[in-house]
């Protein structure tokens, strides 16, 4: 039977972040002086009914299932385990499914988490993005930094499988030594995966405002490169190694969801705004979430665009993707002119001469920051 992993999007948040370009939504935004119990209640009965249409046309052995946001946290672990008990009901979880919960730290207390354990999730990504006040009040997070450790240390308690956490760098005013104040700090909590992102500022958003009107500016090129090589090196140090771009995990703790994205494995998403891919073919639903409802109680689909991949993208994206994993691309899988145009980063300290001998692409610390400009040179 084909794997399949689910992606299950809950679109509710208490407060929209500054920097937020995510088809997310606070209940004041979806109807005035509403709850969010009053705008979620029958959320769950719309995602059980597109569920319902995925097992139609995607039969299989399910490996991952990931309830992201928005701020799955708020929902209660009762509404989320039914969607874990209808995919465990009509398909075949494989043997350690991974099931894994993003978290903002504010929402959960040791009872929650002890539901969401009870619900069937074994995994758990805390939204931590910095542990410094002033990186946070820039990005207009809500959460108290202390409550990142109370959490963690609550879900360790309990007996979650993996914890990760998630950085944000390169907010406007952080420094190095407040980057390295948030990453030391991460590590300090003995989590056993870590990711880390660029802070990409989205037209529309409240951050993308301040920066236009001068109020406040990015870090230059060399200050955001200088930011990655620290994450790296302190990760390393501490035992956590890049699997991909932006991810770091102790050994047997990778995030087996993240890898099949990147390995374009099949995966359906669930909810508003939801990306699926399936055997070559993607497609988006409505993004939101009143017309996503609307459309699966009316027994409509819920997709708003779709495309069949050509052969063409394939190959690029058999480019695209793979260079970000540590496991790299086989130069079997690039044709002369490619390795051609490959080779020379060998000797520039981008790609790891080592590895290229032994018949792999595979990007250095130094080739991770210019990873864009490889693929472009290798898909033209």
């Amino acid at each position: 039977m084909a794997e399949l992993s689910f992606y299950v999007h809950i679109p509710y948040c208490v407060k929209r972040c500054g920097y937020c370009d995510f088809n997310t939504y606070t209940p004041s935004e979806l109807k005035d002086g509403a709850s969010l119990e009053a705008v979620s209640g029958d959320y769950i009965d719309a995602v059980l009914q597109e569920l319902n249409i995925a097992h139609i046309e995607a039969p299989g052995s399910v490996s991952t299932i990931f309830f992201g946001g928005g701020t799955p946290s708020l929902l209660p672990a009762k509404d989320l385990g039914r969607v874990i008990s209808a995919i465990g009901q009509q398909w075949s979880l494989a043997e350690n499914c991974e099931i894994t919960l993003e978290a903002n730290p504010d929402s959960v207390d040791e009872q929650k988490l002890q539901g969401f354990k009870d619900a069937g999730f074994n995994r758990i990504s805390f939204g931590m993005q910095s542990a410094v006040p002033h990186v946070l009040a820039t990005l207009d997070r809500t959460h108290n930094p202390a409550n990142v450790e109370r959490a963690v240390r609550a879900a360790g308690r309990i007996g979650f499988e993996s914890i990760s956490v998630d950085l944000i760098y390169g907010t406007p005013g952080e420094s190095l030594e407040d980057l390295r104040t948030s990453v030391e700090t991460a590590l300090s909590l003995e989590v056993d995966h870590m990711s880390a992102y660029a802070l990409i500022v989205e037209s529309g958003t409240k951050l993308a405002g301040q920066i236009k009107r001068g109020d406040i500016s990015m870090p230059d090129d060399d200050l955001m490169a200088d930011m990655y090589l620290l994450v790296d090196a302190l990760a390393e140090k501490a035992g956590l190694s890049w699997y991909e771009l932006s991810n770091w995990s102790k050994p047997g703790h990778q995030s087996q969801h993240n890898i099949a994205y990147w390995k374009n494995a099949n995966w359906w998403g669930l909810g508003p705004g939801a990306h699926s891919h399936l055997d070559g073919v993607r497609w988006s639903n409505v993004k939101h979430p009143t017309a996503y409802k609307t459309a699966l109680f009316e027994n409509r689909s819920p997709i708003h665009d779709r495309e069949v991949l050509t052969l063409s993208q394939i190959a690029d994206e058999g480019i695209m993707l793979p260079i970000r994993m540590r496991e790299g691309i086989s130069l079997k899988n690039l044709s002369n002119v490619q390795q051609s145009k490959a080779e020379p980063y060998t000797r520039t300290g981008h790609i790891d001469p080592e590895m290229w001998g032994q018949g792999t692409l595979q990007l250095t610390p130094q080739g991770r920051l210019i990873a864009d400009r490889i693929v472009r040179e290798l898909v033209v």
